[in-house]
């Protein structure tokens, strides 16, 4: 957040102290009492005031005696001098706003500029403006005259125009977006080789390709230094024998870059392939102690050296070694005796240098203990978006690429990792959680798969979140070392839009093969997708590696990575590569032509779908492909797959799109997790925006057995929760949630009151799982966007959500207000993630931010929180009683028998209360959060709070716990 600066020319009648009187801040400060606080003395009866953290402010001038200017109001850095407000100091030279626009294909090609509300002079002019001057390529560039500032739109005098614009320094404008810099200027070249340098067994067909479309590329093979007058590259080159390849590149503008060099060595007998390590005991839990062995295979005779580690430290070359010698027929080694938790780590290498790391964790006894689940808080985060620990494993999806002013990719959508979260699992034990919701860890294929909700392989930790050093079992290990739970997502609902590795196929022509309208093959420049929109990241450049695949499909899966080879589509007869080809046949499905041993083929969600039973076997999108739930054989596969995470140590499982699989289907697979590990706790998203009560009050327009409350029941009567009992199954509560839009959000708590009255609808209201916003939906417009009302409300949200029943979770970035207002998913068609809620929180926990980060007041007002709920166990465990809600205010009672626990809960939002609850326990209550003692001894008790605070009066209670801050004191 820039903060704002404003600055005064003192009159020469004035003091020569001048004082700055403010008030209505955005966001909220405190208050100055008159005639304000000192402004700092520039030179030349200049004055200045920083607003430290602030956006924009009411304010004016005065000398502390009797003379003061008018009131003002700015959102921007200004100076004031003689009644007039400037955007620059007046005294510096003006420079003349140029803006310059990129024709859209569609426009026609007159391009006017209209514009108004020029400062420094006024101007305008009429519809539909003045012509703009081509510069050539489809661009346009307008100068004004004398404004240094605009408000401005650009048309082609037809229909067709762009928003409202405004600019206050040079820019280029291409695509709904501002750039400083032109942003199709041709960088320097910069020279990929594909296959990159290396040694091969066989000769080897070299492609170059540059950073710019039209970049000349020269190169030699003889290890000379290339010149603009060495060859010109034009067609692939062939590299049969050992060659040292040097290249360098000239733009259109003829700017030469940097020499790259790229060695190559052809050894028909080299050895790629790596050692393998196996154990005679799978990682796992295990109540005695074990002594597994590891044995080592290896293609070649060489010898092969096996290190280790079972301290949790990585292995190296210099550490301890487990077993060495010739591993072609296996090479076993000595039993390890465990009777403790330990990961056992290897660093396997053979004799040409190949490396196999390796980790087995074994839980040996009963050390992680398995406590009641709302004893816990959560802190959900999407990994991808937390905290970026290992840049070599980051990687750019095909979808809403971010780029900077200079046209390079930036902000890779696979960003943070498990060696990020590793390094910030104390940040979030400091806040007071107790267990971390990640989204699906899982192997994942789409073109925007980053979040983990596209599953193409259960059976495997996604590469792009684990390094070497930080596996999944790294971070499980880690987490219970801090204390910390691990909360895994799991869909059962659907797959990705390729099938499942090694289990079913769907069919597509290979991505590779794609060419968008307008483009060439092998000349696509998007980021680091150069050539063509296969994985920049794969050999071959194909994403779709399924053993599984029919014969045609498989063969292009380990060759022709330039995707120029004619294919010839089996469907239509039609050959790829074609520019404009139909993209339905790579990136879409034919619901019609899906296995039904694995597949739904009912067709896609539409219209009134999304309330009804057809939402149980219909698709939600071309990338989530809604599996058959019911098949033996997708229960087996998903049910096993989970098995494997809880045996590493997964604590809690998360469901997603719980109302997408009927009640008693989902509830086989949650029960054989459960049989799995009896202390599972499982909870699921079952998405409603409104009361959610299905068939009960009349107010739903959805029937009962798509509401959250039945997933939590096993009645069969959808107009009776009594019906049956508590399924062991939670889910989040988006019927309290639902009713934040129009509360919350707006300084109040009116309509609380009637959700909670309704609690005995559920299983157990007290294992709801609440929360203020998560990724997909927030409390503001319409559910769409991340809380934007005042940071006070915010305060008073978490004050209800950590008192009432249930388990409180935390959104990552909520503690700082990250990304306040922003919608929680892209929503326009060009917003890229830096622009949502799942932007980036990385850059508020390295070494230099995150003393602000922690200092911030919801960060401390949340850390105290989860203090208290720590130590008062009815604010864990039990139900609600006396629930009285008059908007501004709440108040209730929570009483847990089987700890003694007893506590009486006052809630403010806006103004300080005075509360009185009759009908409570006679005795002595003390204020967790003041330490206020009260005698009770006729059944009624009466306390103050303060404005958007709390007073939690425990009955025998210790009193006053942690420290008092901003809104909870």
């Amino acid at each position: 957040m820039a903060d704002l600066v404003v600055y005064f020319k003192r009159p020469n009648f004035w003091r020569e102290s001048v004082n700055i009187y403010y008030w209505n801040t955005q966001p909220k400060s405190s208050s100055v009492e008159w005639p304000g606080v000192a402004m700092t003395e520039e030179g030349d009866n200049w004055y200045s005031y920083r607003f430290s953290g602030i956006e924009e402010a009411s304010f004016l001038f005065n000398d502390g005696n009797r003379r003061q200017t008018g009131d003002f109001w700015r959102d921007q850095d200004g100076w004031f001098m003689q009644d007039s407000w400037y955007d620059r100091h007046p005294d510096t030279e003006a420079t003349p706003l140029v803006v310059h626009f990129k024709r859209p294909a569609s426009w026609e090609k007159n391009i006017n500029i209209y514009y108004w509300e020029t400062r420094p002079s006024s101007q305008s002019v009429s519809w539909p403006g003045v012509a703009m001057t081509a510069e050539g390529n489809d661009w346009y560039r307008y100068e004004f005259a004398e404004a240094e500032t605009a408000k401005f739109l650009i048309n082609d005098g037809s229909w067709r125009q762009t928003k409202d614009l405004t600019r206050s320094r040079e820019g280029w404008y291409l695509k709904d977006s501002w750039s400083d810099q032109n942003p199709q200027r041709p960088a320097l070249p910069v020279i990929i080789a594909t296959p990159k340098g290396a040694t091969y067994q066989q000769s080897q067909l070299i492609t170059l390709s540059s950073n710019n479309d039209d970049d000349a590329i020269y190169y030699t093979t003889d290890g000379s230094q290339p010149t603009v007058n060495s060859t010109l590259y034009e067609q692939p080159i062939s590299i049969e024998a050992n060659t040292t390849l040097r290249c360098l590149g000239r733009n259109a503008l003829g700017e030469i870059g940097a020499i790259f060099e790229f060695i190559y060595t052809t050894d028909p007998n080299a050895d790629f392939r790596k050692p393998r390590i196996t154990t005679s005991v799978n990682s796992g839990t295990y109540l005695e102690a074990i002594a597994p062995t590891f044995t080592i295979k290896d293609d070649r005779e060489a010898a092969v050296v096996a290190y280790y580690t079972n301290d949790g430290t990585e292995p190296t070359r210099n550490g301890n070694i487990y077993i060495r010698g010739n591993a072609i027929n296996g090479l076993t080694g000595p039993k390890m005796i465990l009777d403790k938790t330990t990961n056992v780590r290897f660093l396997v290498i053979d004799g040409a240098g190949n490396e196999t790391y390796a980790d087995f964790y074994y839980n040996v006894g009963d050390n992680v203990e398995a406590r009641d689940f709302r004893e816990e808080t959560i802190y959900f985060l999407l990994t991808t978006r937390f905290y970026d620990g290992d840049p070599s494993n980051n990687f750019f999806c095909r979808d809403r690429i971010k780029f900077n002013n200079r046209g390079e990719a930036e902000d890779p959508h696979w960003r943070g990792d498990f060696k990020g979260l590793i390094q910030k699992l104390d940040y979030i034990k400091d806040l007071g959680f107790t267990a971390i919701w990640i989204t699906p860890p899982v192997e994942n294929r789409s073109g925007l798969d980053y979040h983990g909700y596209h599953a193409y392989d259960w059976t495997q930790i996604d590469a792009r979140l684990e390094s070497p050093d930080a596996t999944y079992q790294d971070l499980i290990n880690e987490a219970h070392a801090r204390g910390l739970k691990i909360i895994q997502d799991v869909v059962v609902n659907h797959s990705c839009q390729y099938g499942i590795r090694g289990k079913v196929w769907i069919d597509h022509l290979p991505v590779k093969y794609y060419v968008p309208h307008g483009l060439q093959q092998g000349r696509i420049k998007y980021g680091p997708y150069k050539g063509n929109l296969g994985n920049y990241q794969s050999e071959f450049r194909e994403d779709n590696d399924n053993p599984v695949a029919p014969d045609w499909f498989k063969e292009r899966q380990t060759s022709d990575p330039e995707g120029m080879v004619p294919l010839v589509d089996p469907v239509s007869g039609e050959t790829v590569p074609k520019e404009g080809y139909n993209p339905n046949r790579f990136f879409g499905i034919d619901a019609n032509n899906l296995d039904p041993n694995w597949y739904h083929q009912d067709g896609f969600m539409s219209g009134g779908d999304w309330e009804s039973v057809a939402i149980q076997t219909k698709h939600l999108a071309g990338d989530t492909i809604d599996l058959a739930t019911r098949r033996d054989n997708v229960k087996d596969y998903l049910i096993n797959a989970i098995c494997q995470y809880l045996d590493m140590g997964v604590d809690a499982l998360r469901i997603d799109t719980v109302k997408h699989v009927e009640r008693n289907n989902l509830l086989e697979y949650i029960d054989a997790w459960k049989a799995h590990k009896p202390s599972l706790f499982v909870f699921g998203e079952n998405l409603v925006k409104g009361t959610g009560w299905g068939d009960l009050f009349g107010d739903d327009n959805a029937p009962s057995f798509l509401r959250p409350w039945w997933y939590t029941r096993l009645g069969d009567d959808p107009k009776d929760p009594h019906s049956g009992g508590d399924s062991g199954f939670s889910v989040l509560d988006f019927s309290l949630f639902s009713t934040f839009r129009d509360n919350l959000s707006r300084g109040s708590f009116n309509g609380i009151g009637a959700i909670l009255a309704n609690d005995w609808v559920y299983g157990d209201a007290t294992t709801l799982v609440t929360f203020l916003q998560n990724h997909d939906v927030g409390p503001d417009n319409d559910f769409r966007d991340r809380f934007r009302g005042n940071t006070e409300w915010a305060a008073a949200a978490y004050n209800l959500l950590w008192t009432i029943r249930g388990i409180p979770c935390l959104y990552y970035g909520e503690e700082i207000e990250f990304m306040k207002g922003k919608p929680q998913d892209i929503m326009g068609n060009d917003d890229t993630l830096d622009q949502t809620g799942r932007a980036y929180f990385g850059d508020h926990l390295e070494d230099d931010t995150i003393q602000k980060t922690q200092s911030h007041p919801l960060y401390q007002h949340i850390k105290r929180l989860n203090i208290i709920r720590s130590r008062i166990p009815a604010l864990q465990k039990a139900p609600m009683s006396q629930v009285n809600e008059w908007g501004s205010g709440m108040s209730f009672v929570r009483e847990d028998q089987g700890s003694n626990s007893y506590v009486v809960v006052g809630l403010t939002i806006g103004g300080q209360q005075q509360i009185t609850i009759n009908d409570v326990h006679n005795g002595t209550y003390r204020d967790a959060v003041t330490g206020n003692s009260i005698d009770v001894n006729s059944n009624s008790i009466s306390f103050d709070v303060k404005a958007n605070s709390a007073g939690i009066y425990v009955l025998n209670g210790e009193g006053k716990i942690g420290e008092d801050g901003v809104y909870l004191c």
